[in-house]
């Protein structure tokens, strides 16, 4: 990576747990049966990232890493609800994808300016004693701890959302070229890897005409393999539609014309086989020099034998750039009515978007049990997630919990895997011992 261009990020996430609920009663002079009146615990912030079209790059994480949001606070008396604990909003430039930096999924694929993603979820807020009052249960004696914030690593990658890629190794022009067809300002010079980051550009070619186009660093060989700049940019290439491959055919630095055609496309197919499928235009550079004519007829009988569009240009002096530029337009419409071809018009794709977390009601019922050696297991998220949210110091609460396990039907479970009295039951770090 370059000492200006962050593309790649590394985060450690904490969400804030949620408030305890709590347990209190009506103490008024003149209410002589009064009761239960704990509140909720307020929910804890959650860490949001958020599509900001005014950056582009991932700078701000090279000098903050960690990040936590604030908790909820407990509820009181009075029925009174604790505070929900602020979200933290990081800002990511458009073409950010977000992955599990244990597990390498991609949780997030962020385009879109406004577009939102929960990177870590708050907890949710304990619910106080009033809201566990009944007919049967007029002043329960317990309450519900805040639930934990999530707690996570994950990894941004920036992959620049441009419609044309240039491609090529060093020094054959891609710098110069994207500086003749748009209003990018590359650093440029005669040594290898001028180049340190990748410089988007606007092509306008007419009204509702136009593409961004990429100048992406130099590929060598053994790009694939992180050589050179390797895996810092051929990301950045995957996005792209259309590629345009600028090849020297001058041959300054002593290199052979069609081998480095050869090679840059070698390269991308081993680093991704899509990329040699994607439509690319071969582009002769440096036609202004003499020398460049010699090994011109090899390279097009080359290209042509892979039937690919083929032009001879000067990038300095600009002659020859326009015809590339509307053939690349072409394909690029092309290969996006293809696309939406491909894609059915009556389905709506989601890609990697975060689905909401399943009501705690519905997914307690939904358990397995399991039997280990004479023991019997009953396992599940719901389960799992209620009950890190008990006192189980608290008496009333496990007479509340009994009485939750047979509406819930833990009981019954046991009861068809074959349970008997006296037998041992494991539920999460509970233990008890089965009675019919």
């Amino acid at each position: 990576m370059s000492a200006n261009f962050y593309d790649r990020a590394r985060l450690w996430l904490k969400a804030g747990d949620g408030g305890n609920g709590v347990v209190s009663f009506r103490r008024e002079k003149y209410v002589p049966a009064g009761g239960p009146d704990g509140g909720d615990g307020g929910n804890g912030g959650s860490i949001v990232l958020e599509v900001d079209a005014n950056l582009s790059t991932l700078i701000d994480f090279s000098f903050r890493s960690h990040y936590k949001a604030k908790r909820g606070d407990h509820g009181q008396g009075a029925g009174k609800h604790g505070k929900n604990g602020d979200d933290v909003i990081l800002r990511v430039p458009p073409g950010t994808e977000v992955k599990d930096a244990n597990t390498g999924e991609l949780l997030a694929d962020m385009t879109t300016h406004g577009q939102r993603f929960i990177a870590a979820r708050g907890g949710s807020g304990g619910r106080g004693n009033v809201r566990f009052a009944s007919a049967t249960r007029q002043a329960p004696r317990f309450a519900e701890l805040g639930e934990k914030g999530e707690e996570r690593e994950i990894i941004l990658e920036l992959k620049l959302l441009a419609d044309v890629g240039l491609v090529g190794y060093p020094n054959a022009g891609k710098s110069t070229f994207i500086a003749a067809v748009s209003a990018a300002k590359p650093r440029i010079a005669d040594y290898p890897f001028t180049t340190l980051a990748p410089n988007l550009g606007v092509v306008y070619l007419g009204l509702e005409e136009s593409f961004v186009i990429a100048d992406i660093p130099g590929i060598i060989a053994g790009a694939h393999t992180g050589a050179g700049l390797g895996h810092d940019f051929l990301r950045h290439i995957e996005r792209t539609k259309v590629l345009i491959h600028i090849i020297d055919a001058a041959a300054l630095d002593g290199r052979d014309p069609v081998s480095d055609y050869e090679s840059t496309n070698e390269e991308l197919s081993l680093y991704n086989p899509d990329l040699a499928q994607r439509p690319q235009i071969v582009v002769a550079n440096k036609m202004d020099l003499p020398q460049a004519a010699e090994r011109l007829g090899l390279l097009e009988q080359r290209v042509v034998q892979d039937g690919r569009s083929f032009f001879a240009i000067s990038a300095a002096t600009k002659e020859g750039v326009t015809p590339v530029l509307y053939e690349a337009y072409r394909l690029l419409q092309e290969a996006r009515t293809r696309e939406m071809r491909e894609t059915d018009a009556d389905t709506v794709v989601i890609s990697a978007v975060e689905q909401p977390r399943e009501r705690l009601s519905v997914a307690l019922r939904k358990f397995n049990v399991r039997r280990e050696n004479d023991v019997y297991v009953v396992e599940g998220d719901g389960l799992r997630r209620f009950m890190a949210r008990l006192d189980m110091s608290n008496p009333n609460t496990m007479r509340y919990l009994q009485r939750l396990f047979g509406d819930i039907g833990v009981y019954k479970a046991l009861r068809e895997a074959g349970a008997k009295d006296g037998d041992t039951v494991h539920v999460l770090d509970l233990v008890f011992e089965y009675v019919e």
